[in-house]
C-alpha cells in the first residue's frame, strides 16, 4: 500500500486546478455573467493559498488535530481499551445489527444536524470497535464515509448543508421534505446492503484461501510421507542384502528382523502421515466451522496503532459511556437549527440569555466564566465543540488519575496520527481558495446551461455535479452557480427540484471525488488506497446514482 496516498491524490487535485486557471477564462456574477480572461495561478500563489485556507477555514484542521490528542490520551487510559473490548465483544455477536446501526445514527446525524465533520469525534471511536470486530480497514471506510454520504444525499433540515441553497432559490428549509426522507431512507438502505455484500463476498473469498491453504499443506505432507518411505525401504533393503552376503547361516533371522524394522519403520511413518492429515484436516474444518471468522487480514501497521494496546484485569468503564453518551446528545441538541432560520423554536435561545445575564451579588458570573461569545443550541458551529471536548477529556483524566507527562505524550502521539487528514483538510480548502479567486468554474456552467433552454435534468444535474467536485464545503458549492442558475433558469416552479438536485448530487459526489474532505480524510486515517476505493465503491455509486434519477424524473413530470 502506497504511503500517504490520500495526500498524494489531494495534491494532484490542487495542481490540475492550478492548470485549468491557465486554460479557462474567469467570470463572476454579479447581476450579470462578468467575463474577466483568463486570471492565472502562479507558483507563488501555490504556497500562499493554503495559508489564505487556514486563515478562514484553519478551525477545521485543528479540530482534527484536537480530536486525535484527545484519543491519544485516552490510549493512555487501560479502561478505555476495556470499553472498547466490551463494546466489540457485545457488537460482535450482532455485527449485521451493528453495521446498520451505525449507519443509521450516523446518515441521520448529517441529514438532520448537518454533522459529517463534527462526527469525527466518534469516528476513531467507531473504527476501534469495528477493527476489534474484525472487520478490515476497507469495510470501516465503505461503513462510516456510506453512512455520512447517505446523510449528505438525504439531508433534510441541517441548514448548514443546504441553507444557502434554500436562500439563493427562495424556498422554505423544510421545502419537499418528504422527497429528501425518501431519499435518506433510500440511500441508508443501499449503504447497508452494499456493505453487507462485501462482507460476504469477502468471508467467501477466505473461506476459499483457508481451503486452498489446507489442501495446499495437506497435499505437501502426503508428498513428503511417500519420499520418506520410499528412502527408508531403499536404505533397509540395501542393508539386509549386505548382512545376507557376509553373514551365511544369520541370513533368514537377519531378514526377519529387517521385516521387523522395515514393518516398524511403516507403521511410525504412516502413523505420523495419518497424525499429521487429522491435524490438517481438523484444523480445516475449525476454520470453515468457526463463526467468527475475520473478513480480511489487518497485517499493516496502521491497522494495529488504531486500537490501544490490550491490558491486563478490569477497570470502570461508566465514566467513559456517560460523558460519550452525553457529547452525543450535547452536540445533536447544538446543531439542531432550533432558531429562525430553522424550526423557529426560540426556547433554547431564551435559556443562553438568562444563563448569561444571571448574576450573583450583581456580577453575571456564567456570563463572565462562559464567555460573551457564548451561543445557543441551534446556532453552534465546529467552533464550539471544543470546550464540551476539553473539558470531557479533563474529567476522564482526573477520574483515572493520569500523570501529567502521560497526558502531554499521549495527546502529542494522537495528534502525529491526525496530522494527514489535517493536512487533506488544509489542501481541500486550499483547492477552494484557488477556484474562489480565480472563477473559471462559472465559465463552465455557463456552457453547459447554454446547450438547453429553460430547466433541463441533465444539465442542472452535470452542473451541481462540476460544483461539488471544485468546491468542497456546501455553502460554497451552492454559491457558485445558484445566484447565476437562477438568472438563466426563471421558472420558480422547478426551483424545488433543483434543490433537491443540488443537495443529492453534492452528496453523491462526496463518494468519490478527490475534493471531497469526509472521503480523503478517512481513507488517509485508515490508509485506503484511493483506487481500491473506488474498485469497492462502484456498485453503490452506480445503484444511488440512477435511483437519484428516476426520483428527479417523476418530480419533473409531477
Amino acid at each position: 500500500m502506497k504511503k500517504h496516498n490520500a495526500l498524494k491524490v489531494v495534491l494532484v487535485s490542487m495542481l490540475v486546478a492550478l492548470v485549468l486557471s491557465w486554460i479557462i477564462p474567469a467570470a463572476y456574477f454579479s447581476s450579470e455573467f462578468m467575463d474577466q480572461g483568463r486570471v492565472q495561478m502562479g507558483l507563488f500563489n501555490f504556497f500562499e493559498y493554503p495559508l489564505t485556507a487556514v486563515s478562514y477555514f484553519g478551525y477545521i484542521p485543528v479540530y482534527l488535530l484536537f480530536v486525535g490528542g484527545f484519543y491519544g490520551v485516552l490510549y493512555k487510559i487501560p479502561a478505555y481499551r476495556n470499553l472498547l473490548d466490551k463494546v466489540a465483544a457485545k457488537a460482535k455477536a450482532h455485527s449485521k445489527l451493528t453495521i446498520a446501526l451505525i449507519v443509521t445514527l450516523l446518515a441521520l446525524g448529517v441529514s438532520v444536524c448537518g454533522l459529517q465533520i463534527g462526527f469525527a469525534l466518534f469516528i476513531p471511536f467507531l473504527v476501534s470497535v469495528l477493527l476489534l470486530m474484525g472487520y478490515d480497514n476497507k469495510i470501516i471506510a465503505y461503513t462510516l464515509v456510506g453512512a455520512l454520504v447517505a446523510g449528505l444525499v438525504g439531508t433534510t433540515y441541517a441548514v448548514q448543508n443546504t441553507g444557502l441553497a434554500a436562500s439563493a432559490l427562495a424556498l422554505n428549509f423544510d421545502f419537499q421534505i418528504g422527497v429528501r426522507f425518501v431519499l435518506l431512507a433510500v440511500a441508508i438502505f443501499l449503504v447497508i446492503l452494499n456493505v453487507l455484500l462485501t462482507i460476504k463476498k469477502q468471508e467467501r473469498i477466505v473461506v476459499s484461501e483457508i481451503k486452498l491453504d489446507s489442501n495446499k499443506k495437506e497435499a505437501k505432507v502426503e508428498e513428503v510421507v511417500v519420499e520418506e518411505v520410499e528412502a527408508k525401504t531403499k536404505k533397509e533393503t540395501k542393508t539386509t542384502a549386505k548382512k545376507a552376503t557376509t553373514t551365511k547361516g544369520a541370513g533368514k533371522n537377519a531378514g526377519k528382523g529387517s521385516k521387523g524394522k522395515k514393518s516398524s519403520a511403516k507403521g511410525k511413518t504412516t502413523s505420523t502421515k495419518t497424525n499429521k492429515n487429522t491435524k490438517s484436516k481438523n484444523a480445516n474444518k475449525a476454520a470453515l466451522k468457526d463463526g467468527d471468522v475475520i473478513v480480511a487480514k489487518n497485517d499493516c501497521e496502521c491497522c494495529r496503532c488504531l486500537v490501544p494496546e490490550e491490558v491486563t484485569g478490569t477497570n470502570k468503564t461508566w465514566p467513559f459511556t456517560l460523558l460519550f453518551t452525553l457529547l452525543a446528545v450535547l452536540m445533536v441538541l447544538a446543531f439542531i437549527p432550533w432558531g429562525e432560520t430553522g424550526f423557529n423554536v426560540s426556547f433554547f435561545a431564551d435559556l443562553t440569555k438568562d444563563v448569561l445575564e444571571f448574576k450573583l451579588f450583581g456580577f453575571p458570573i456564567f456570563g463572565k466564566l462562559l464567555g460573551d461569545t457564548t451561543l445557543a443550541f441551534g446556532e453552534w458551529g465546529i467552533n464550539q465543540l471544543f470546550f464540551p471536548v476539553g473539558f470531557a477529556l479533563l474529567l476522564l483524566v482526573i477520574i483515572y488519575k493520569v500523570k501529567f507527562n502521560d497526558v502531554l505524550d499521549g495527546f502529542v502521539a494522537g495528534v502525529k496520527k491526525a496530522m494527514v487528514p489535517a493536512l487533506i483538510s488544509v489542501a481541500m480548502y486550499t483547492i477552494l481558495v484557488i477556484v474562489t479567486y480565480h472563477p473559471y468554474q462559472l465559465t463552465i456552467y455557463k456552457a453547459i446551461l447554454g446547450l438547453t433552454k429553460g430547466f433541463n435534468i441533465a444539465t442542472t444535474t452535470l452542473v451541481s455535479f462540476l460544483a461539488a467536485l471544485f468546491n468542497s464545503d456546501p455553502i460554497y458549492t451552492a454559491q457558485s452557480y445558484l445566484p447565476y442558475y437562477v438568472s438563466v433558469v426563471t421558472n420558480a416552479d422547478n426551483y424545488p427540484l433543483v434543490g433537491v438536485i443540488y443537495q443529492a448530487i453534492y452528496g453523491l459526489t462526496s463518494l468519490f471525488a478527490p475534493t471531497s474532505l469526509i472521503l480523503m480524510a478517512t481513507l488517509s486515517y485508515l490508509k485506503v488506497n484511493y483506487l481500491d476505493w473506488l474498485k469497492t465503491v462502484w456498485k453503490l455509486l452506480l445503484e444511488l446514482f440512477v435511483v437519484l434519477l428516476i426520483v428527479f424524473i417523476i418530480l419533473a413530470l409531477i
